[in-house]
């Protein structure tokens, strides 16, 4: 699935007097042989190595700016890779991949065959556990620390977790954080606050987080005293949360301020400034030997040491290709009108159906720009609901929301939406809340990679009783959608890709959708082969039944529309009059809607009745490294090329 790391060459330097010292770090080793003063020199040059490097070949920019000056002062101090250093969101890590062997290969990071955009495993061993989603970082470092714990000859390994980029407010988070004091281990945590996500951070831990202060001082005079106790005997490993407990009370007095995270019993250190990284390494050499769980907390700056990002950093997040000299972000070369994206047919049309209908509200998960729920937030800002990297919380309230007689739609990436199941099963469908889940990122997605893809949709929702489930073909259809969600009694769910869509004119008038309708799109009279689609690939589809044409072979398109319901009465017409179906569906095979059209089919034939042959085209059962979305589908076979091979082989 991944590059051989084996076979990357690291033994080269693009521009060794750019570089003089980064060309010389081929492994953190290297790194921890320089003297501690050549260490802002080695941030500058990475800073600059990213710029060039992502002004060409694009990918999340300002996050890795801003954690250089952590990752350099981890690989300094720690001994990578026998200590464990855990990221959360791999947003942050292009400096941790450029010093641990893949710096000449950073310049292929996210294309197909290259490495991966986020930290794997699979790829090295010093990552130590995948980083795609945010909020694992604490409870995945945890786990680590234990197993080092109960492992004989393993006491002394140190773990690491580095958590930022608003994940901190994730729920995994927190119940990591409130475990991490029940046992007996040395973890630290780091909290690299650049007060960001992708947009502007929100909630109370984040205005906490803003104001918290502590002092120095007070940490080390602790530090000191209570290793002087447990020198003289007068304390022992039983008593020392106790000590702690009454520390922290006496501190929350003179201070007039509650620290969070000691009342969790874990020691905190900070706020320090993350881009001093000298002060970083001392700081870290000070504390890497303490016993007990801890956290440094880092004031960082998003974008650090590229201007544009840090003045933008929303849109520096991952900007796409630009000239690092003028920071001008490449435009389309194209004079003709682009089609919209499909989440900005979304975000209009929701505004259009909230100026309708007062009780339509907006949620989302630390993605207003993402998701294009921004457009709603502009125009309706008390009734669109920002709620941080928090899906779960953000499926039971907006199932709060509908019990109580307003209409959430829920916007959320594919991926992140798995991360909320329980919820949309217990406290949305099970109650038949007419909550609408408007699910972006759905399907391949491309250079994101394997933990961003959004498969598995179909399979996970379409088993929940009384969830709607469909997915457009072109935008008409995604405003229908969310038009026929307004006024459905029980939860909705509608899927629809990243990128760009078909039309430039489609601000179409609304009209209601019957659930479990579909529509033929193309019909011949001597067509043996029936294609069925769901969602945008209905425009591969139709590229296909062209070239077929071309070559003398016939075959009609349906438009399913709906996963759930079924259109049972177009499928048994379907199945009347044709030899042969195959289907085509951007998500996984398995419990997807080819199987769904396949079972059906099943059922009818055990009945006696007439029932042609199945085909299902999608996504396999494996994992889906990075490459783009086009050779995904050709990969998979589910591109026009596949179709029409697929119809060839049925019509022969």
């Amino acid at each position: 699935m991944y590059t051989d790391m084996h076979s990357i060459n690291v033994s080269s330097c693009r521009d060794n007097k750019k570089y003089p010292l980064l060309c010389g770090i081929n492994s953190p080793a290297d790194l921890r042989k320089l003297p501690l003063e050549s260490l802002p020199q080695v941030c500058q040059e990475l800073r600059t190595f990213i710029i060039e490097a992502c002004a060409d070949n694009p990918g999340h920019f300002a996050s890795s700016m801003g954690a250089v000056d952590i990752i350099v002062a981890l690989h300094y101090v720690f001994d990578t890779p026998t200590d464990h250093i855990v990221y959360d969101v791999g947003h942050q890590a292009y400096a941790h991949k450029i010093l641990t062997g893949r710096r000449e290969a950073f310049a292929d990071q996210r294309k197909e065959g290259g490495i991966s955009g986020f930290p794997t495993p699979l790829e090295s061993e010093y990552d130590t556990f995948i980083a795609g989603h945010a909020g694992n970082s604490i409870s995945a470092a945890l786990g680590m620390a234990m197993a080092d714990v109960l492992t004989p000859g393993h006491e002394n390994v140190k773990t690491v977790a580095l958590i930022g980029d608003a994940s901190i407010g994730n729920g995994l988070a927190f119940e990591g954080l409130n475990n991490v004091a029940n046992n007996p281990n040395d973890l630290l945590i780091i909290l690299n606050d650049n007060e960001m996500s992708i947009d502007n951070n929100v909630g109370a831990l984040h205005q906490y987080l803003s104001t918290l202060t502590t002092s120095t001082g007070y940490n080390d005079l602790r530090h000191k005293i209570y290793n002087a106790f447990r020198k003289k005997g007068w304390i022992g490993n039983d008593g020392k949360g106790r000590l702690l407990r009454l520390n922290n009370s006496l501190k929350a007095f003179i201070s007039s301020q509650q620290n969070i995270f000691e009342g969790l019993n874990i020691r905190y250190f900070g706020p320090f400034d993350g881009h001093d990284v000298i002060r970083l390494v001392k700081t870290l050499r000070d504390i890497k030997e303490m016993k007990g769980p801890r956290l440094l907390h880092l004031n960082t700056v998003k974008g650090k040491g590229y201007r544009r990002a840090e003045e933008n950093p929303t849109t520096w997040h991952a900007p796409g290709k630009f000239d690092p000299a003028t920071g001008t972000r490449a435009a389309s070369s194209s004079s003709t009108p682009t089609p919209p994206r499909w989440q900005d047919v979304f975000g209009e049309t929701l505004v259009e159906l909230a100026t309708d209908n007062p009780d339509i509200v907006g949620i989302t998960a630390a993605m207003p720009s993402g998701t294009s729920m921004s457009k709603m937030l502009a125009a309706f800002p008390t009734r669109t609901f920002d709620v941080g990297i928090s899906e779960g919380h953000a499926v039971t309230f907006a199932g709060g929301l509908a019990a109580a007689g307003k209409r959430p739609f829920v916007a959320i990436y594919s991926s992140f939406l798995q991360r909320a199941y329980d919820n949309i099963i217990h406290d949305a469908a099970i109650q038949g809340l007419p909550v609408t889940f408007c699910i972006d990122r759905a399907g391949v997605v491309g250079e994101d990679g394997v933990t961003h893809h959004g498969l598995f949709d179909f399979a996970y929702l379409g088993v929940i009783p009384g969830l709607a489930v469909a997915s457009p073909a072109d935008e008409e259809t995604l405003r229908n959608l969310m038009y026929t969600a307004s006024r459905l009694q029980g939860p909705m769910a509608i899927r629809y890709p990243r990128g760009n869509s078909l039309n430039t004119e489609w601000h179409t008038p609304f009209h209601d959708l019957i659930p479990g309708q579909g529509r033929e799109i193309h019909r011949a009279s001597d067509s043996r082969v029936a294609i069925l689609t769901i969602g945008p690939a209905l425009e591969d589809a139709r590229k296909a039944v062209e070239t077929l044409a071309s070559e003398g072979i016939s075959a009609d398109i349906y438009d399913m529309i709906w996963l759930k319901p079924l259109d049972e009465t177009l499928l048994a017409d379907i199945a009347s009059r044709y030899e042969a179906v195959v289907t085509v569906e951007d998500g996984a095979l398995i419990n997807g809607f080819g199987q769904a059209v396949s079972t059906w089919m099943q059922n009818r034939a055990l009945s006696g009745q007439p029932s042609p042959k199945v085909v299902t085209l999608g996504v396999p059962d494996r994992w889906l490294a990075h490459a783009s979305v086009e050779s995904l589908k050709h990969q998979c076979g589910y591109d026009a090329e596949g179709i029409a091979k697929s119809v060839r082989s049925l019509s022969n």
